[in-house]
Parts: structure tokens; C-alpha cells; sequence
């Protein structure tokens, strides 16, 4: 009606005819002959305002078409009504209402607060019909994404006299709708419950009170469809579409049916792989050394990618800053393979004015800044912003994070535009679990990955549990001294008392410095300095009853220093770091004790696993390991300072049940007491597979498993230094079968260096309480004096 009347009365003023605009325009000669009605709360001056001309000019039905305009748009007025009356303008209005205040009624599942910030009509504010509608779609999406599509939303208004009225949302919120199943129409190469892996929409079932991955989100589904893409793409299928997805709204199942419609083609490998160099001093030879992929490999576009941006580095360094190195794909459909171009080429010689960080509430502009491999004034170079802006999305600290370019003041000048929205770092837990050798144990802990802003990482927790009792802070600065490595301390208190794998009471404190070195995106260097000091103690009840063994009244309640220096590097090429499929992991740990304190050893180990995808979504894992531990100086070993082994690396046996003992101890017909050994090597070799006849979202899958090793060489000081008046007492070794004598005949030590073997199955669970590990096993090869442990339970929560 109001925009009706608007435009009868502009026809009315500019006319239908060239006759009715000259009048008009010699009688309205300026603003000022403007007569405002119906004007409440707004100033008749405000709204003459907008017929505003220069001196000397007319307002033309132009001028008057635009005021019109202009005063709609302002939301102040539900009509406004041009007309002409003695030679004059008039403009009548009718002011909208104002907001008194906004309400919402019925909602259970999203809160008042949360509601209030998405829509636009505030209290205070002009009412406006199209705004009401617009925040009323906006409450509906806001409900679809949580699920619920059978929302209802009435907006209604309540008057409270003097042009006032309350606005109140009435909300149906109706019932959940998730996603009842997904389905994968196409694949051959991997089954549905390996892609379902890959994406990050669920199914719903009796988990979904706790999780909200299974509601129905379009923004979701679109993330994704880019998964799949690259999870493809990442394994040779170069060809691969998607062909559609569906969405099925199912009542009887109360959720929706998503259908994935693939089309993965063959898989590719490399075939050659060239640079060719169109800038006459880069050595091409010199690129080809940075590139990440070689002939015969499965294509890896993710690898592919990595070497451009290698490449274009090396190109970099050589001086060539607007150089660009551009990659070339020529499929062999024959063959299947790949044939691989990278092309080093000039680019346009563009430089970076200035970098804009917009959106950032809490996180500091330098610790964004940081992650750039360039500044203001630098060469522009689209492959070195994308590795930034992977960065920034990796450090978790916001919740999108997008990369644009603006127009600088010159043609040759952009400028970058950093857009983040921070989201919560801040993390407290309460966690719980049980092991077979620690009991029931529990954790609180808080920690904040982007403490203050400044992207440093701290954390605070406190254990207790049967047999354990500590504490740890840690803090760590990943750019320490503004290089990019990782940089902080530890600092740790933990009280274990006896049991019946170990028979003594130990109290250790101490601290650690740490530095951690990317050398390359695999291989990272970790240097540590530690000092600390452990004190075992050991009741007289038991040394005199319970035939603990002599070697330990070396170090009974004597508390030694350690200060050791060590490194580990680590070589990762894992396909995933929390559920590996593929890949290898290798990690070499060296720590040197000595450089004062009063022990002195050189302790090595060294662990590898390897994941290989046997059919379908069968894991074949293989797992060595090793270690040696020697004194140095001429210091004797202490006995905490052997290596201690069980089903670490071989199951079916107790903690600490392999490996050297006192067969003194166990004269009384108890268990003899583990003395630890220098020397331990280990393997491992089992398969993965998932229930498939049950719910994907149980998280359940099985293992059998072959472990084989053995712990053997006990080193420790097993020599009286303060004998008691009872020392005839001491048991005769050469009468106890399997022993060997060592020092005064003191201690009765078995060792030996026979593998120790097992076979067994596993039950693994991703539960939402977190990982737990079922693992029954059956020794197959022991000494007599090893002790078994056939089913062995180890889990942990977050809550």
C-alpha cells in the first residue's frame, strides 16, 4: 500500500506528460518550500534533508524519485507520500514503530542470548517488516543446522502505546532430524566404511547425545565433498567426480539418507616426472632435488602441491622473486600414469604493499604475521600465502581463516587481507582410566594453546589414583627467539607406591628444558635437558619378611640427582597421526646422564612402525623396536636405571614380568623380583580390521597380533655396602635351579636372553569415553621364572 501510494504520488508530481514536469519544477525551486506531515520523533529539518540541492537548482523529478528512495531506506518510515498543494512539495510520513523491546517464547534447545545475537532487530530500534522477516529465516536456519527442520517461527508484536511495541518470537522447535544413513554409490576401490572415515558428517545413533556430527548441514556436506576429493586425489584417483549427493528426508527413520554418487576412475602412478627452467640461471637440476614426488609412485596431489611449493622456494634463494613454478599433468590412460611437468617460469613483477589482519578479538597481529614466509615489500607469491594460510588454519586458534587481495595505490602493489574470527583455545578436562599397572587413575587438567593471545601453549594437571599420585605444568613457545622452534619447560612431581609388579615405593621431581626443530616437514629434532631426582623406599617389614631383593638396599631411601642431556629425531610419514592406515613412523632416542648429578649412563632406543593397507580395510601394522642402557665413568648401573619391560613388547606377559630376576626373592614362594636388563629388542606384527557387521559410529575393530623380544643383561651393582647383623641368613644361590651368582652372593639373578613370543587377539574401541584397549594373549615361548599376564586392559577418558 505505502510503496503504491509512493509511486501514484511521484507520477503525480513528475507527470505522465513533459507539461507537468516544468511546473513543478519552477514551483519547487529548493528544499526549503518542502512542507513535512505526519513527522512524530523524526525533525521535519532531517527529512527536507534528503530533497537537498545546490543553490541555484531545481528539485526534478529525479531529485525527488531519489529522496523517496532514500527515505524508505532509512527504515524509519512505513509510508511516505509526495505531493504537490499550492506550488509547494508535501511530504507526508508514517514513522514506523519502535522496538520496545525483543522477545523469544518456546525455545528450549538454543538460548535467548544466542538468538538475540543473530538478528537484527534490536530494542531501541525502528520496527520493520522486512527486517522481522529476514531474522525470522534467519532463527529457522539457525534451528537447521542443529537439525531440527520442523521448526516454526511467528513473529508477533505487542502495542504498548506511545508508537511502542514489543516484538516476541513464538518458536516451534519440533523435533531433531539427523542424518539416519549415509550411503556411497560407486566406490569399488574403497568400501563405505573406510569413506566414512574420510568425511565428517556421522549417522545417528545411541551416541548422539553427545556429539552433534550427524545433524544434517549443508555447510558440512559441501567440506566434505572436498574430502573425499582430496582424500582421493591423495591416493592416485586423478579422474575422480563426484557425480551428486542427495539428500532423502526419511520419516520413518526420523533423518535424512545422504547418497554420495562416485565416479573414482582408474589409479594413476608417476611415469616421468621433468623441470623445465624458462628463467636462463635456475638450475633445473638444483629444482628437481626439491620436488616431493619420483617415477613409479601412486600420483599424490597433496605431494604434488608440496613440491611446487619446494620448488618455488629454491627458486626463491636463487633470486628470482616473481618466479613461479607451475605444474602440468599429462594423464596416460593406457598406461596410468602420470606424466609430470613443472614449468619455472617469470611471473608479473607484483609486490606486497601492506598486510591487513581483520577479525582478530584476542589473537595478536604478530603471532598471525608470523606464520608468513613474507612481509610488506616483499615479491608477491600466491604458493608461499597458500602455505600460510594452511598454517594459520593448522594452529586451531581460529575458526575460518580466509586470504584475500585488495588493489594497492599502484598497479604493481596489493595489498593482503588477512579475515580470522578467534575461537575458544582454552581446554579444562577431568579425565579417568585404568591400567593394569596403575590401577584406576584419574586427571584434571587445564590448558590453553593461545595463552594471552600469544600463541603460547600452557598447561596445569594433577593425577591421582590406586598406586600414583603427580602433578606437571608445561609451557612452550613454538617461535622461540622469532625462529620457528618450539621452545619450553616441564616441570613434574610423581609418587608411586609398591605393588605387585614393582616392590618398592619411588617419589620423583624435576624439570625439563626442550627444544624442538622442524628440519624438514618430516623429520623434526627434539633436544631436552633434564635434572631430577628419584628416592625408592623400602619398609623394613619388607626387606626383613618379604624377601625384597638385596640389590635394591643400594638406593633404598638414598634419593639420587640425574641430570641428563638428550635428543630424539623422529621421521614422520604417517597418513594420519591418530588412526594411521598407511605410512611409517621412526624415532631415534638418546639421553646422556652425568653432567653432574650422581648417576652416569648412555641410554638408547629406537621404535619404528609401519602401516600398510592390506585389502579392503585390513591394516597390516609392523612394529621393531630396541634398546641398550650403559654406565660410563666407571659409576656402577643402578637398578632404576635398566630397562623395565612386559606387554609393551610382548603381551601375555605382567608389567615388568620379563627379563632378569632375583630367584632369591621368590625362595618363600612369592613372585621373584624383577631386576631390569640393558639390553631389549621387540617386534611386532598385527592386523587391523573393523567390525563391519556392526554400526560404523561404534568405533569397534579387532586385531590379531604376533609379538616376539626379550630383555636380558642385568647390569646393576648387586655388592653389600652396609651388611646387617642377620647377613647368615643370605640363600644359597647355587641351590636355586636357573640362577647365577653376582657379587657377594647376595642376590640370585636369572638371566637370559630366550625370546619370549605370543599370539593373541585384540579389541580396540573409539569410544566417546576415549580409546580403550581389550588385549587377551597366549604366551608361546618364556622362561620359567617370567611371569604371565594372559588379559590385559588399558583405557582413558575426556569429559
Amino acid at each position: 500500500m505505502a510503496s503504491v501510494a509512493g509511486v501514484v504520488a511521484l507520477m503525480a508530481v513528475a507527470g505522465v506528460a513533459g507539461s507537468v514536469v516544468a511546473p513543478v519544477a519552477a514551483i519547487a525551486q529548493s528544499s526549503s518550500s518542502i512542507i513535512v506531515e505526519g513527522n512524530r520523533r523524526v525533525d521535519a529539518d532531517t527529512i527536507r534533508s534528503y530533497f537537498a540541492t545546490q543553490p541555484g537548482q531545481s528539485l526534478t523529478p529525479a531529485k525527488i524519485d531519489e529522496a523517496l528512495k532514500s527515505l524508505y531506506a532509512t527504515g524509519l518510515f512505513s509510508d511516505v507520500t509526495i505531493t504537490h498543494r499550492g506550488g509547494r512539495l508535501v511530504v507526508s510520513v508514517q514513522e514506523n514503530e519502535v522496538i520496545n523491546r525483543v522477545a523469544f517464547e518456546g525455545n528450549r534447545k538454543i538460548k535467548d542470548d544466542q538468538l538475540a545475537s543473530e538478528v537484527q532487530s534490536k530494542a531501541r530500534s525502528p520496527f520493520s517488516k522486512t527486517t522481522v522477516q529476514a531474522d525470522t529465516q534467519r532463527i529457522i536456519e539457525l534451528y537447521r543446522r542443529s537439525g531440527r527442520y520442523d521448526v516454526r517461527v511467528v513473529p508477533k508484536t505487542i502495542d504498548r502505546g506511545q508508537g511502542r511495541v514489543d516484538l516476541v518470537f513464538e518458536i516451534t522447535e519440533g523435533d531433531k532430524l539427523g542424518v539416519a544413513a549415509i550411503r556411497f554409490v560407486g566406490n569399488k576401490a574403497y568400501s563405505a566404511y573406510k569413506l566414512e572415515d574420510e568425511i565428517t558428517t556421522t549417522e545417528s545413533n545411541w551416541l548422539s547425545w553427545i556429539k552433534n556430527t550427524d545433524v544434517y548441514d549443508v555447510d558440512r556436506i559441501n567440506n566434505d565433498q572436498e574430502l573425499l576429493r582430496r582424500f582421493y586425489l591423495r591416493n592416485g584417483y586423478a579422474d575422480f567426480r563426484i557425480v551428486s549427493v542427495t539428500a532423502d528426508l526419511d520419516r520413518a527413520k526420523d533423518g535424512f539418507i545422504l547418497t554420495y554418487v562416485l565416479d573414482e576412475g582408474p589409479q594413476y602412478r608417476v611415469g616421468t616426472v621433468d623441470v623445465v627452467s624458462g628463467i636462463k640461471d635456475v638450475d633445473a637440476n638444483r629444482i628437481r632435488s626439491a620436488l616431493r614426488v619420483s617415477p613409479g609412485q601412486v600420483y599424490n596431489a597433496e605431494l604434488v602441491e608440496k613440491s611446487v611449493e619446494n620448488a618455488t622456494i629454491e627458486v626463491s634463494k636463487s633470486g628470482y622473486a616473481f618466479a613461479q613454478v607451475r605444474p602440468r599433468g599429462d594423464r596416460d590412460v593406457q598406461t596410468r600414469k602420470v606424466n609430470l611437468v613443472f614449468a619455472v617460469e617469470e611471473g608479473p613483477r607484483v609486490y606486497i604493499e601492506r598486510i591487513e589482519i581483520r577479525g582478530n578479538t584476542r589473537t595478536r597481529d604478530w603471532v598471525i604475521r608470523r606464520e608468513f614466509d613474507l612481509a610488506e615489500g616483499d615479491a608477491y607469491n600466491r604458493v608461499l600465502i597458500d602455505r600460510a594460510e594452511r598454517r594459520l588454519r593448522n594452529l586451531g586458534y581460529f575458526k575460518d581463516v580466509k586470504i584475500t587481495n585488495e588493489p594497492g595505490t599502484a598497479p604493481d602493489r596489493v595489498i593482503l587481507v588477512v579475515q580470522v574470527e578467534d575461537q575458544p583455545t582454552g581446554e579444562f578436562s577431568v579425565s579417568g582410566g585404568y591400567s593394569t599397572t596403575d590401577g584406576f587413575i584419574g586427571e584434571v587438567s587445564i590448558s590453553e594453546k593461545n595463552f594471552l593471545g600469544r600463541g603460547q601453549y600452557v598447561r596445569l594437571a594433577g593425577q591421582l589414583g590406586e598406586n600414583i599420585e603427580g602433578a606437571d605444568f608445561s609451557f612452550t613457545e613454538p617461535y622461540f627467539l622469532d625462529y620457528r622452534v618450539a621452545a619450553g619447560f616441564d616441570l613434574f612431581w610423581k609418587n608411586t607406591t609398591a605393588t605387585s609388579y614393582s616392590p618398592y615405593e619411588t617419589s620423583t621431581a624435576g624439570g625439563t628444558l626442550r627444544v624442538s626443530l622442524p628440519l624438514t616437514d618430516e623429520l623434526t629434532l627434539g633436544l631436552r635437558y633434564t635434572l631430577s631426582t628419584k628416592e625408592i623406599s623400602i619398609t623394613e617389614e619388607d626387606e626383613y619378611y618379604n624377601n625384597i631383593s638385596w640389590a635394591l638396599l643400594e638406593v633404598n631411601n638414598d634419593p639420587a640427582l640425574t641430570s641428563l642431556v638428550g635428543y630424539t629425531l623422529s621421521y614422520n610419514m604417517l597418513d594420519n597421526n591418530l588412526e594411521p592406515t598407511s605410512g611409517y613412523l621412526l624415532e631415534l632416542k638418546q639421553d646422556f646422564a652425568g653432567l653432574g648429578g650422581d648417576v652416569n649412563y648412555i641410554k638408547s632406543t629406537f621404535d619404528s612402525r609401519w602401516y600398510l593397507p592390506v585389502y579392503g580395510d585390513f591394516v597390516l601394522m609392523l612394529r621393531g623396536q630396541a634398546g641398550n642402557v650403559a654406565s660410563w665413568g666407571g659409576e656402577d648401573l643402578r637398578i632404576l636405571d635398566n630397562f623395565f619391560k612386559g606387554p609393551d613388547i610382548v603381551r601375555g606377559f605382567e608389567p615388568n614380568g620379563i627379563g632378569p630376576r632375583d630367584l632369591a626373592s621368590g625362595v618363600d614362594g612369592s613372585d621373584p623380583d624383577a631386576l631390569g636388563g640393558t639390553l631389549y629388542w621387540g617386534t611386532t606384527a598385527e592386523l587391523q580390521f573393523p567390525l563391519s557387521f556392526l554400526p560404523k559410529e561404534l568405533g569397534l575393530k579387532m586385531a590379531v597380533f604376533a609379538d616376539a623380544g626379550s630383555l636380558w643383561d642385568y647390569q646393576g651393582n648387586t655388592t653389600f655396602q652396609n651388611i646387617p647383623d642377620w647377613q647368615d641368613n643370605l640363600t644359597d644361590c647355587s641351590a636355586i635351579q636357573g640362577s647365577t651368582t653376582k657379587g657377594m652372593n647376595n642376590v640370585c639373578v636369572a638371566d637370559s636372553d630366550l625370546v619370549r613370543s605370543s599370539v593373541g587377539v585384540s579389541l580396540i574401541w573409539k569410544s566417546p569415553f576415549g580409546p580403550l584397549r581389550f588385549d587377551y594373549a597366549w604366551a608361546l615361548t618364556k622362561e620359567d621364572y617370567d611371569q604371565t599376564q594372559a588379559f590385559r586392559f588399558s583405557g582413558g577418558t575426556r569429559f
